[in-house]
Order: C-alpha cells, then structure tokens, then sequence
C-alpha cells in the first residue's frame, strides 16, 4: 500500500475499533475473575490472530475478494448445513468444536455473504442501476440472504439471521430500490410479525418476546436474565461502582456475563459516562463505514461498506436495546467488546476490507 493510499485509509475505523477491544478486554477482566480470566486470555489470543487477517485482507485487492465471493459463499452453506448435525449446545446447533476452539460458522459467514451481495447486486445492474427494481433480479438477490437465513434459524439463531436481514437492507437501499418494495416490505413485516409469533416461532422465542412485553411475570424464569440487567445497568449511575465491585456482575446474577450482557458489565461497573462512550464510539464507527460507502470508488465497495454497516447497527442497537430491556433478548453480541473468538475474527475481516475500500477510493470526486 503506497504513501498517497494510506493518506486515503480511514483510520478512524481502526482506531475505533481497537478503542472498543480494550474497553472489552477490562469489563472481561472485571467479569472473568471467577475462573481465573481464562475467557480474557483467550480473547486476547483471538485478537491478535483477528488482527493478522486484518491486514491480509486490507493488503489484497478487495475486488479479488469479491470475484472469489461465489466460492466462499459456497463453502458457507456447506458450512451452514454441516453445523445442522452437530450436538445442541444451548438449545441451538451453531458451534463447531475443535479441540478447545469453538467456531460459529454463522458469524464468519456474514463476511462472505456480503462479498457476494456486493458481486450480485453488480451483476444484476450491470445494464443500468434501474435493474434492480425488476422483480425477478430483486427476487435473486433476496434468495442470495435468504438462503443463509433460513439455514440458520434452523439453528436455531434468530439474531444472527437478523443481522444479515439488515445487511441486506443496507444494500438494496445504496443500490436505489424503489420506494415501493420498501412500502411493500413495510406491510409485510407488520402483518407478518403476529403470524411469524403465532405459527413459526419457537415456544423459547415467544417465551422471550412474552418477558420482553412483562419481565415481571417470570422473574425466577425467563425474566431472571432481563430484571438483573437492568437491576446492574441502574446500579452503576454515573461512574459506576468500580471493577471487581458490581454486585450483579461479580456475585453471578448476569448470565452469561462475558457475551450477551457485556454492556450490563460495563453499565454497572464503569458507569453511564463509560457506556455513554461505547454508544458514541459505535455511532461514530458506523457513520464513518457509511462515508466510506459514499466515497468508494465503485459500486463493490458501497455495498460491502454498507452491508458492514447494516451488521454492525443491528448487533449494536440489538444488543444495548436488550440489556436494558428496550428489545427481546435474541444472544446477540455486541462487536469487538463481548466475548467470542469467530466474532471477533469476522468483525476486523470487516475492518480490513473497509481499510483496503477506503485506500482505494477518490475522495475528491464526491467533495466537489
């Protein structure tokens, strides 16, 4: 990468990014004492590999990567189905264990997919940006996620699917999708929302959508999990009651502590002021993959900026909205400060290619 592409690298991302690691790395600290911080030290292990395939990734041409896309895609739904077959772990087949190593190839997937919509939603409008809107092109770019989607709920992993639903949003919106399939999809999701929890979802699904609406109906049961929650997030007020001194955290009421209630762990022991910061920090990381989405020199590198984008405000609103009780519970994590080798690994893949995107591009033809 020479002088003038660095000049163009929107280190913010990185900088970002990092900046969040560490505030993960000392609310594990706080959280892992228990068990000798083993879980600390392995995230650690895992980013420093996940930093390794960073710069891999942002040092080849991310135009390779798309062209190669319709392989890895493959081998993601082979991986997909493969994880079908494997022992339930939680009430959910999503893990495959290597050794001490746990992989969940729906996070790792993400990365291909979008690559691929990239390549798709290109070729589909090859003869004009216009095509998109033509129902049978629209319809194949829907199968491309909805294919890992519904493989994936057989899991089943409801959040995850939903992070590639919005980055799927993301991208058929940069892409110029008419106002009337977005009007269309609006009806859908209101009328399909009662019928999904009627007839599709899971008894645990509706259980948790039940204790969304009223955690106080099962306060020892499913509402165990929202209550001390929100309980820790309260108790820290401004500045928190220090690391290693949270009562929720450290006497085991938050579970799982380490992954979905990470943000609970900070709210209680770092205070408002720290989770204020991590909020910021999110908004700021996405509005800078949406300027590098804008300023991309080509059609690839908006859409995978954007689908970037589309993943990372899912899991961030997801995540903060479930622990404070403004969203179901769905495990979703939040990126690069919970817990979790393989989304850690694919959220600076994400990194790595938004640094390689924004080296590329040409800043001056859309400041004009």
């Amino acid at each position: 990468m020479n002088s003038k592409k660095l000049k163009n690298v929107e280190w913010w991302i990185l900088i970002l990014a990092i900046g969040l690691c560490a505030v993960g790395f000392v609310a594990l600290y706080s959280a892992t004492q228990s068990n000798n911080g083993d879980e600390l030290k392995k995230q650690i292990t895992w980013f420093i590999v996940s930093i390794v395939f960073m710069v891999i990734v942002s040092f080849v041409d991310y135009k390779v990567l798309v062209k190669i896309s319709p392989i890895l895609y493959g081998l993601s739904i082979l991986l997909l189905i493969a994880v079908l077959f494997t022992k339930s772990r939680n009430g959910a087949s999503s893990w495959f264990n290597i050794g001490p190593v746990s992989i969940q190839p729906a996070e790792i997937a993400k990365f291909s997919v979008i690559l691929f919509l990239a390549y798709v939603v290109t070729w589909v409008q090859v003869s004009g940006k216009e095509e998109i809107n033509k129902i049978w092109k629209l319809a194949i770019v829907l199968a491309v996620v909805a294919l890992p989607v519904l493989l994936i709920i057989l899991q089943p992993d409801f959040g995850t699917a939903m992070a590639y639903v919005f980055a799927l949003i993301m991208v058929l919106f940069v892409a110029g999708i008419d106002k009337k399939y977005i009007i269309i999809a609006t009806i859908c999701v209101v009328v399909g929302i009662p019928l999904m929890y009627q007839f599709v979802l899971p008894e645990h699904a509706k259980a948790r959508i039940d204790v969304f609406l009223n955690p106080e109906s099962d306060p020892r049961g499913s509402g165990y999990n929202i209550i001390q929650s929100k309980l820790a997030i309260g108790s820290g007020e401004l500045t928190g009651m220090g690391l290693l001194n949270g009562n929720q955290t450290q006497l085991g009421y938050l579970s799982p502590k380490t992954t979905d209630f990470i943000f609970s762990v900070i709210g209680e022991e770092m205070g408002f002021i720290v989770s204020a910061v991590v909020v910021i920090a999110y908004v700021f990381f996405i509005n800078k993959v949406l300027y590098v989405a804008k300023t991309a020199k080509d059609d690839y590198g908006s859409y995978i900026a954007a689908g970037v984008a589309g993943v990372f405000f899912f899991h961030m609103t997801e995540n903060v909205g479930m622990t404070m009780g403004l969203l179901p519970i769905t495990g979703v994590p939040l990126l690069f400060v919970s817990y979790g080798g393989s989304s850690m690994l694919t959220s600076f893949l994400y990194v790595g290619i938004l640094l390689n995107i924004s080296a590329n591009r040409k800043k001056t033809i859309y400041l004009k």
